[in-house]
C-alpha cells in the first residue's frame, strides 16, 4: 500500500513546500566541510576589493582665459566725452557682454593676473620702473598727502562716514588736471574723461561709502591711459606690483581716517569688505609657490613675513587687523573655506570666475559702470535723458525710481527725499 505524505511540521501545505523545495534548489550549494566536518568558510566571504580614492568635485565651468588685447583706438580725430552710466536694463546689459568692451575690460584686467605670476612685489625695483608709472606713484602719494591733510572732524560719536571725506574728494578732483599733465594728457577733454574714472576710484561722495566697484574705477583709469598709449604692456607687471599695491595702501589710509562704509553687505563676492581684486592678483603671484600653501593665511607668522610681498596675504592680514573676533572662520567663512583648496592654481581659477560672475555678468554691480570713448558703450545702449541726474555722487531723487535686482527683475519704489525725477536707482557698489 502507498505511504500517505506526510504533513509539514508547521501546517504548511503542499503547494508550499513545493516552493520551499524549489528555493532549496535554486540555491548555491552548501559550502563542501573539510577535514573533520567544518564548513570551508572561504567561500563565503567576499573578495575584498582596494579603495579607490574618490575624484574632487569637478566645476563645470571652465577657467576663463585671457583673451587678445583689442588694438588701441584711433585717436588722430579723438571725440572724447566725459564718461557715463549706459547699463539702464537687463538688455542693456546683455548688449555689453557680446560687446568689444567686454572683451577689452576682461583682456585687460586678466592680462594685468597673468603678469604677477610667481612675482613677489619686491622684485619688481625702481630702476626698472617707466616714467609713467613713476609719475602715478607720485599721484597716489599725493594723494595719500591730500588725506593726511584733511584730517576728519569731531561728528559727536558716529562711527561710519566722517564727512571730511568729501573735503578730500573735492581736494582730488582739484588736482586732477595737474596730475594728468604731469602724465603727458594735454588735452582737456581726455583729462576729463579720464579723471572721472579716478576721482569714483577712492569712494562715493553722496554715501561715503567704498567697495570693490570703485577698486574697479581704478583699473578702469589705468586702462584709460593705456588706451592713451601712457601707458604699455611692458608696464602691467609694474601697474600690479608697484601701482595697485601703492593703492591698496592709500585706500586703507582713506577708510581708516573717514570710517568709509562699506559698499554693500560683506562685499558682493563674500571675501572682503571693500576689495577684490587683490585676492585674484595675489593669487596668481603665489600661483606655483614651492612651499606657501593656500592654509598659510591661518599662520600669523607667514602673513607677517610674507604679506608685503604678496598681496593675497597682505589682505588677509589687514582683514584680520580690522576685525575685533579672531579667526578666519569667524568674521571671513568664504576666506577659511577657499583655504581648504589643494593649491593656489584652483583659487587663482576661481578668482578669475568670480570676476566674471559675480562682477561682469552681474547687473546689480555693472549698473555702475561707465562708458566714454576710451572705454564705449555697446551700440544700441540706452541713454539718459538730458536732466534725469543719476550721476554716482547725487544723492537719491524723489520720485518713482527702477531698481534691477540681482536676476534683472525691475522693481519700483518710492524714495523719500531727493530732487525729483524718474531714474534707475542703483544698488550701491559692492
Amino acid at each position: 500500500m502507498a505511504q500517505a505524505p506526510t504533513s509539514s511540521p508547521v501546517g504548511v501545505g503542499a503547494g508550499a513546500g513545493a516552493a520551499a523545495a524549489a528555493a532549496a534548489a535554486a540555491s548555491p550549494p552548501p559550502p563542501q566541510a573539510s577535514g573533520g566536518g567544518i564548513p570551508n568558510l572561504q567561500a563565503r566571504i567576499p573578495k575584498l576589493q582596494p579603495r579607490r580614492k574618490r575624484p574632487e568635485p569637478s566645476n563645470p565651468s571652465p577657467v576663463p582665459e585671457t583673451p587678445a588685447l583689442p588694438p588701441r583706438p584711433d585717436l588722430s580725430t579723438p571725440e572724447f566725452r566725459v564718461p557715463s552710466r549706459r547699463i539702464l536694463s537687463p538688455a542693456d546689459h546683455d548688449l555689453f557682454l557680446s560687446s568689444p568692451t567686454y572683451t577689452l575690460v576682461l583682456a585687460f584686467v586678466f592680462g594685468l593676473a597673468g603678469s604677477a605670476v610667481d612675482t613677489p612685489i619686491s622684485a619688481v625695483k625702481d630702476a626698472s620702473l617707466s616714467p609713467a608709472v613713476t609719475t602715478i606713484l607720485h599721484i597716489l602719494d599725493d594723494a595719500e598727502s591730500l588725506c593726511r591733510d584733511s584730517p576728519p572732524d569731531d561728528q559727536g560719536g558716529s562711527r561710519f562716514g566722517n564727512k571730511t571725506f568729501r573735503v578730500f574728494l573735492d581736494k582730488v578732483k582739484a588736482r586732477c588736471a595737474d596730475w594728468h599733465r604731469a602724465l603727458g594728457v594735454t588735452d582737456p577733454a581726455a583729462t576729463a574723461e579720464a579723471a572721472t574714472y579716478l576721482c569714483q576710484s577712492f569712494g562715493n561722495r553722496a554715501r561715503i561709502d567704498y567697495g570693490s566697484g570703485h577698486e574697479l574705477n581704478f583699473l578702469m583709469w589705468l586702462l584709460c591711459l593705456y588706451q592713451l598709449s601712457i601707458l604699455q604692456q611692458d608696464d602691467f607687471r609694474a601697474l600690479v606690483l608697484r601701482v595697485f599695491a601703492r593703492y591698496l595702501a592709500t585706500m586703507r589710509l582713506v577708510q581708516s581716517t573717514y570710517y568709509l562704509e562699506p559698499a554693500g553687505s560683506h562685499g558682493v563676492w563674500g571675501l572682503d569688505d571693500y576689495q577684490f581684486l587683490p585676492f585674484l592678483f595675489g593669487a596668481s603671484q603665489l600661483l606655483h609657490h614651492p612651499y606657501i600653501t593656500p592654509r598659510a593665511i591661518h599662520q600669523e607668522l607667514t602673513l607677517e613675513e610674507f604679506g608685503d610681498d604678496y598681496m593675497y596675504l597682505g589682505q588677509v592680514a589687514f582683514v584680520n587687523s580690522t576685525k575685533t573676533v579672531k579667526g578666519l572662520r569667524w568674521h571671513s567663512p568664504m576666506l577659511d573655506d577657499i583655504s581648504s583648496s589643494k593649491n593656489w592654481a584652483k583659487i587663482e581659477g576661481g578668482m578669475r570666475r568670480m570676476f566674471v560672475s559675480e562682477v561682469l555678468r552681474k547687473l546689480p554691480v555693472m549698473q555702475h559702470f561707465m562708458f566714454g570713448s576710451l572705454i564705449p558703450p555697446a551700440e544700441g545702449m540706452s541713454e539718459r535723458p538730458a536732466g534725469a541726474g543719476g550721476d554716482e555722487d547725487e544723492e537719491d531723487p524723489e520720485g518713482e525710481v527702477e531698481v534691477f535686482d540681482k536676476d534683472g527683475v525691475r522693481h519700483v519704489h518710492q524714495p523719500s527725499g531727493g530732487l525729483g525725477g524718474e531714474y534707475l536707482r542703483r544698488i550701491p557698489f559692492d
